[in-house]
């Protein structure tokens, strides 16, 4: 049964993103690379959670959404820099989707639900946050690992795989090791999760 709501809410965050003008090549078609995001989230997150509520169905589309009018340059370099500029765009995320949803039918009580779950509240508490940053964690993996494994040193990205793994449940865990990585990206994930790994 079609849900006009959901519907509009999913084509509004599509609207918003086609107009990224950063493009990635897919299928050999260059398209807006926010507007593939949302919808490799949204591809993973029925793979994983098949019966993910409209919430999070939402939540995932719009994780990233106009991602690129907050350029990390525009914050210093550092660290402090990087999480101020992290907190700022999930805000950002949750307001924009909640414009969007306000536009659909949405309510109040729905809106503040969908802005929890980008922005995070209660992760490894709250199922759908954590089923959220699961989707996340296995889209960067699938869609964007290898590229970035290219542009930074082993010990540095081995690092970064062991956080990522922490941030994921049974689930996605199970989704990652079942993706299909060049050899070179698996050669890395299995380092991170070797048992004598610092850290793991």
């Amino acid at each position: 049964m079609s849900n006009a709501r959901l519907d509009a809410a999913l084509s509004g965050i599509d609207a918003a993103n086609g107009a990224d003008p950063n493009r990635v090549s897919v299928d050999g078609a260059d398209q807006p690379a926010e507007l593939v995001y949302g919808e490799r989230m949204s591809r993973t997150l029925s793979r994983l959670y098949p019966d993910a509520s409209e919430h999070l169905r939402i939540a995932a589309r719009g994780q990233h959404i106009e991602r690129w009018t907050s350029p990390r340059a525009d914050y210093p370099m550092d660290r402090e820099g990087y999480l101020r500029w992290r907190t700022a765009l999930k805000r950002y995320h949750a307001d924009r989707v909640g414009e969007i949803m306000r536009e659909a039918g949405y309510g109040d009580e729905d809106i503040d639900q969908v802005g929890r779950l980008i922005q995070k509240h209660r992760l490894k508490r709250d199922p759908e946050a954590q089923a959220l940053e699961d989707v996340v964690c296995v889209v960067f993996l699938e869609d964007y690992f290898a590229d970035f494994a290219l542009k930074h040193e082993d010990a540095k990205v081995v690092d970064i795989l062991r956080k990522t793994w922490k941030k994921m449940s049974p689930v996605g865990h199970e989704a990652a090791l079942a993706l299909d990585l060049p050899p070179d990206a698996r050669r890395l994930v299995e380092a991170a999760l070797a048992p004598d790994a610092p850290g793991s």
